[in-house]
């Protein structure tokens, strides 16, 4: 594949925090004028971010940011499950001290920014990352990144409110007491928990703003 253009970089970006969200159409003449550029790069990252699956063409409306179903959140997160638990289970036998500390780190400084989602949505990111990065298994990793795009059509963070982020925080430290004493199958199980539910937040979230 062709390196991505600055014009689908920003555009990806956009999607990635939150400028662009699900359901948003991507009018040509708009983003030409915001970028100011002509209409045929504009058009050239429309269509990689569609090959990527990140955007459809829709009827009568164009081109707009992907929306995904109830079903495929559901398939996504059962994916997560599986991924994220394996993950878990094998970094409780190869995690580090340094990694431990980096985690408990991250995990006092989501609790410290609970006020701030942006701020707490990349910490969590970065905190199942390093998790990932400990099992130690490169095509796990890559199991893993092939969801991304995915992940990014999730839309609006269900880690909004402090007792959220609080609830959050508390499993992640039942994960991280499990890595940290090589429990390799109680620390499976809390990231599955964990990750059921970050699940029901976000079905209850969906139903909300639907």
């Amino acid at each position: 594949m062709s390196t991505p253009t600055p014009i689908y970089q920003q555009l990806f970006a956009a999607i990635k925090n939150g400028g662009l969200r699900p359901g948003d159409r991507l009018l040509e003449t708009d983003l030409a004028r915001r970028f100011g550029v002509s209409r045929t790069p504009i058009r050239e990252a429309i269509r990689r971010l569609e090959t990527d699956g990140l955007v459809a063409h829709k009827p009568r409306v164009g081109a707009m940011i992907r929306v995904l179903s109830q079903q495929e959140i559901v398939e996504l997160y059962e994916m997560r499950i599986v991924l994220e638990a394996t993950a878990a289970q094998m970094a409780a036998k190869h995690t580090s001290k340094a990694e431990i500390h980096t985690l408990e780190t991250m995990n006092a400084q989501m609790m410290q920014a609970a006020s701030d989602p942006y701020k707490v949505v990349t910490l969590n990111r970065k905190f199942h990352a390093c998790i990932l990065s400990a099992a130690r298994n490169r095509f796990l990793a890559q199991s893993h990144s092939s969801l991304s795009n995915s992940l990014i059509l999730l839309g609006k963070t269900t880690l909004e409110s402090s007792e959220r982020v609080k609830d959050v925080v508390a499993q992640h430290d039942s994960i991280i007491a499990a890595l940290k004493s090589g429990q390799a199958e109680i620390a499976a199980k809390m990231m599955r928990a964990h990750m059921e539910a970050s699940l029901e937040h976000r079905l209850k979230a969906l139903q909300l703003d639907g």
